[in-house]
């Protein structure tokens, strides 16, 4: 038997003696804590029931065993909403971080020493979900069907929040970006298009300067969308930043608006061969100022157990994306 495998045997026996200690000494288990965050986390307790897929009836009795535990009223409760507590609240993030390490140390037993096995939450940006997921999702899940992938497309922002709290284990965001003290692997780099209605009097001929694009036609994604500051930031355009005649809140908008003829916008060059972007009725001219405009990187936090898996994943996606453009896919 190798090493891993006793490791893995090890954990199995402390698993085994924390359910039995917290037993013994009549403390909180990982199902009470689980109901509890729930309800404070939804106000609601059939909603909580729902999450945490239990009956209302079950989950209210767990409830009742915490606060009996603890001697306290944990929640205040009244017909129409449920309030924590002074005390519910100060236990509200110890039980977060119980939890969390509870699920690692499952994820860890269960992954057997393989790469990319087990539970793995991932977020992403927008402005990359529906160009990059759809080339590298197929050949990550052929080669790694163990692996059990949770995705969450939100802005670069909150995604970071999420990291910080432990709600996420990695990301895949644009950099630059301030992203403190996480840590990143850089796997894609890409400059910006334009996005021009097929019978616009720029809509062909090669690259384009920035300068020539007209600003009064400029439509841009709102405030909080790191690609929007990446594309102006690479045009030396930040004087538009308020001064755009649209702000939209995804780029699917943009390009609808874009082929209805209302105006132009910047496109990342990963997305020019999607299929969405095919069925598009717009054309496409790449920026001449100098690149790369942006990187894509898988960001986590520095002491995140399973750095291995996110390097390999990092390299998987890379190799794909160049593999694609390589065949021009």
């Amino acid at each position: 038997m190798d090493t891993n495998s006793y490791g893995i045997i090890n954990l199995i026996d402390f698993l085994y003696f924390y359910i039995r200690y917290f037993r013994l000494m009549n403390l909180p288990t990982i199902r009470q804590l689980q109901y509890l965050v729930a309800v404070i986390e939804l106000r609601h307790f059939g909603k909580a029931a729902e999450r945490c897929f239990v009956t209302q009836s079950t989950l209210s009795a767990g409830i009742q065993e915490l606060e009996a535990l603890f001697d306290a009223k944990l929640l205040e409760r009244t017909k129409r909403k449920v309030i924590p507590t002074r005390l519910g609240m100060e236990l509200l993030e110890k039980s977060r971080q119980l939890l969390k390490l509870s699920a690692e140390m499952v994820d860890i037993a269960r992954s057997d020493a393989r790469l990319l096995s087990g539970r793995l939450r991932l977020g992403v940006i927008p402005t990359i979900s529906p160009f990059l997921l759809p080339q590298v999702l197929p050949g990550i899940r052929e080669h790694f069907s163990a692996l059990e992938l949770f995705l969450l497309e939100d802005q670069t922002a909150r995604l970071l929040e999420r990291l910080a709290t432990g709600d996420l284990d990695a990301a895949i965001l644009a950099l630059p970006y301030d992203i403190g003290a996480l840590e990143s692997e850089v796997f894609w780099e890409e400059d910006f298009w334009v996005a021009f209605p097929k019978n616009h009097r720029l809509s062909t001929g090669g690259s384009i300067a920035s300068r020539l694009l007209p600003p009064g036609e400029l439509l841009l994604l709102e405030e909080g969308h790191c690609f929007r500051d990446h594309a102006l930031s690479a045009c030396q355009m930040q004087n538009l930043r308020y001064s755009a005649v649209f702000q939209g809140t995804s780029l699917y908008t943009l390009i609808q608006m874009v082929a209805g003829g209302q105006g132009i916008t910047f496109i990342p060059e990963m997305a020019i061969g999607s299929e969405w972007m095919r069925q598009s009725s717009i054309s496409f001219r790449p920026l001449s100022e100098r690149g790369p405009h942006r990187q894509i990187s898988l960001v986590w936090r520095p002491g995140f157990y399973r750095k291995q898996d996110l390097h390999l994943l990092a390299k998987c996606m890379g190799e794909t994306l160049t593999a694609t453009c390589a065949t021009g896919d």
